[in-house]
């Protein structure tokens, strides 16, 4: 009987529980899923710690190390290492960096979920590497570590097909390091047994790594935020409207070059492109929920014609409507 491959994830004080927990479920399901096979497990977890009592995460919950990191054999098959607040303290230790930097060469698969990114880049595994990570720690990323290719859109760098990425790869915030999980499973035991352990935990399979990060916009909360927020609680209720920067600043009572000016402070962006962003999210919600075809999607959403919506996916997503639409069922 073949030995089963090591799964071991990094734990540390104040590290993010779902980080650790999210994808070791999804190789303890692939388990479960052989198992009602007849088949022996394929993954044995651990997980790692500074030493053996237990940690506690950023939520407060305990989890119990398996082993000292500084003890291990590094007989590691998938080595992953997660984000959270304690990850700018885990940056500073340098054995920890020199442990990293070791276990590089020697484990299979190596791979960060959420601001684990940053980790990696501080021990400079990520140099000359396409990289993710949250999308809030995207601009820390990119500016603390040059020498990184940061592609702060994606939700993982995972490449089977790729013998780099395929070896060294990021996933952005909680879910997509699921998602990254998934990936793992699917590239080890092929799609059907990846779409069961999806079903199982109540998932999507499967989000493609190039896919867009989904974030919702979020309302402004500078000086500004009284001029627009009647505005931006009107924008979502009626996308089938002439939303053009000279109508929504009419109905602002403001000049165009004034709501321009306000959106970009408060809001980072235009006008033009926060209503393309709103209707986006509209639509995609409304084809997740299989609520309406494309075409009356792209009706009810501002798009008109079903092919400016799918340019729009295309550009944001790396998906069309359709593509979209199958995924999420």
């Amino acid at each position: 009987m073949t030995p089963p491959r090591l799964v071991a994830c990094l734990i540390y004080p104040d590290v993010m529980s779902l980080d650790v927990t999210g994808p070791m479920q999804v190789f303890a399901s692939a388990n479960v899923e052989r198992a009602r096979q007849g088949l022996e497990p394929l993954y044995r977890l651990q997980l790692l710690a500074d030493g053996r009592e237990p940690v506690a995460t950023s939520c407060g919950i305990r989890l119990c190390p398996d082993q000292p990191w500084r003890e291990h054999p590094l007989d590691i098959d998938t080595l992953l290492v997660p984000g959270g607040l304690g990850v700018e303290r885990r940056c500073q230790d340098r054995a920890l960096l020199a442990w990293l930097r070791e276990a590089e060469p020697r484990v299979r698969r190596l791979g960060s979920v959420c601001s684990g990114a940053l980790l990696l880049a501080e021990a400079g595994l990520l140099d000359g590497h396409a990289a993710t990570t949250h999308w809030a720690d995207v601009d820390s990323l990119r500016s603390g570590y040059p020498a990184v290719d940061v592609q702060g859109e994606r939700l993982h760098t995972y490449d089977p097909d790729d013998a780099r990425a395929s070896h060294l790869f990021t996933s952005a915030g909680v879910t997509a390091g699921i998602d990254l999980a998934l990936a793992l499973v699917e590239a080890d035991l092929g799609r059907t047994l990846a779409l069961a352990v999806a079903q199982r935990l109540v998932m999507f399979l499967r989000r493609p790594g190039d896919q867009a990060q989904f974030s919702p916009l979020l309302a402004p909360t500078g000086h500004g935020r009284d001029r627009l927020a009647a505005l931006l609680a009107w924008i979502p209720a009626n996308l089938a409207e002439d939303l053009s920067i000279e109508a929504l600043a009419e109905r602002a009572h403001l000049t165009p070059r004034t709501l321009c000016r306000l959106f970009a402070s408060e809001l980072g962006m235009g006008p033009g492109r926060y209503v393309e962003r709103v209707r986006l999210e509209a639509a995609r919600s409304l084809l997740v929920g299989a609520q309406a075809s494309v075409g009356t999607v792209a009706r009810l959403t501002g798009f008109g014609h079903p092919e400016n919506m799918r340019r729009t996916f295309r550009k944001h997503l790396s998906v069309s409507p359709q593509e979209l639409a199958a995924r999420f069922v």
